[in-house]
């Protein structure tokens, strides 16, 4: 061939060669450890001791567990409460920040600002104003607003919905960016077209924008979902190592690193609760797949 064309000759495995680096990396820090975690949750493994093969038995304690099932409805209810909040929130804010108007680009970079910001960081300063001696229980107390200051961190339900206020208010930049995207992408003649109709702001919004950024909504709330089932940092933040009182604002991966954690850590165990984890998001991924397919046919 090199002959007749005058072209050197490739290898059918040349284009794999580059590849390599990159295959070989997921191979050893993304295939891997999912299989060993599958292996290890088959297992009565711990940290300083191998394990032997068991079965499903780690999966019949989880679900016999009420400490699971505490933290499995902490992420269910986490999942419900901020994904919608996640998902029109910063489409409202991309609309208003999308007006050109002087000074609009120190508002995006404000509400951007969180985002960028560490998760320990944003934490303890939501630690701050939200303990009962913060900044809100004394401007409450100080306007005679409540007696007593508001457990916000004191108390299981309080704790669990301030970690939700954090969660919201730090994503709200980031997925207001990906709506920003999408609205540039809506052609201007048709608010034009239905503002000579006599339509208004609002009728545009409902009429014209929801409809054009549709497939965008669904994707944040698929990146979101996958994120409340995920939520760590706040919790532990806010409500220190046991996850609030009794530890009932713990979720998933609370209760995987408190079992899986010191030198008693349950390894097998603490890997099936991984594994279930990794199903229930599954499970909301592929619906987000479901409804994305069903609103594009």
């Amino acid at each position: 061939m090199e002959a007749e064309t005058g072209l050197p000759h490739r290898k059918w495995w040349t284009p794999y060669l580059f590849l390599a680096p990159g295959l070989v990396m997921v191979a050893l820090f993304s295939l891997w450890p999912f299989v060993n975690t599958v292996i290890l949750s088959l297992t009565d493994a711990q940290i300083l001791r191998g394990g032997t093969f068991v079965g499903l038995d780690n999966y019949r304690r989880a679900f016999a567990d009420p400490d699971f099932w505490v933290a499995a409805g902490n992420s269910v209810l986490y999942l419900v409460v901020v994904v919608p909040c996640l998902v029109l929130l910063p489409l409202a804010l991309a609309v208003l920040v999308q007006t050109k108007i002087p000074g609009i680009g120190f508002f995006r970079s404000a509400f951007y600002t969180p985002v960028i910001a560490s998760a320990v960081v944003v934490g303890l300063i939501w630690q701050w104003v939200l303990r009962s001696d913060g900044l809100v229980n004394t401007v409450f107390q100080r306007l005679n607003v409540v007696s007593e200051p508001i457990p916000f961190l004191t108390d299981s339900t309080m704790l669990l919905v301030s970690a939700m206020i954090v969660t919201v208010w730090k994503g709200l930049g980031y997925y207001m960016v990906f709506y920003l995207a999408a609205l540039g992408n809506v052609p201007a003649s048709l608010h034009e077209a239905a503002a000579i109709d006599g339509a208004g702001p609002v009728r545009r919004f409902f009429s014209i924008t929801v409809p054009q950024v549709k497939p965008m909504m669904l994707l944040v709330g698929t990146l979101s979902a996958i994120s409340a089932l995920r939520v760590f940092t706040e919790i532990y933040i806010l409500g220190g190592e046991s996850g609030g009182p009794g530890g009932g604002a713990r979720t998933l991966p609370f209760l995987i690193r408190q079992v899986g954690l010191g030198f008693s850590g349950e390894t097998g165990y603490a890997s099936a609760i991984s594994i279930l984890l990794f199903l229930l998001t599954l499970v909301f991924s592929l619906l987000g797949r479901r409804l994305s397919k069903g609103d594009e046919s």
